[in-house]
């Protein structure tokens, strides 16, 4: 798992300046997140995990931090 939460950090370090993330940061709150890059988000996930994304995973809890992330990873993955 930490090795997921290390791709999906520098995915969004490419994005967004913030040295300082922490795993349980909510990047919706910090207004890092608009409705294009969550898209992106969703895009990344799937292709770089090889998973499917499927519209009842598409709530925003799942998305919200590098933890929620890795979790919907794991559970996609299981």
């Amino acid at each position: 798992m930490e090795t997921n939460k290390a791709k999906i950090r520098e995915f969004l370090s490419r994005h967004f300046r913030n040295d300082d993330l922490k795993d349980d940061d909510d990047i919706f709150a910090l207004g890092f997140v608009n409705s294009l890059f969550a898209m992106q988000l969703v895009m990344f996930v799937e292709g770089e995990f090889k998973i499917r994304v499927e519209n009842e995973d598409l709530d925003l809890d799942n998305f919200r931090s590098v933890d929620a992330i890795a979790t919907l990873i794991a559970k996609k993955a299981a």
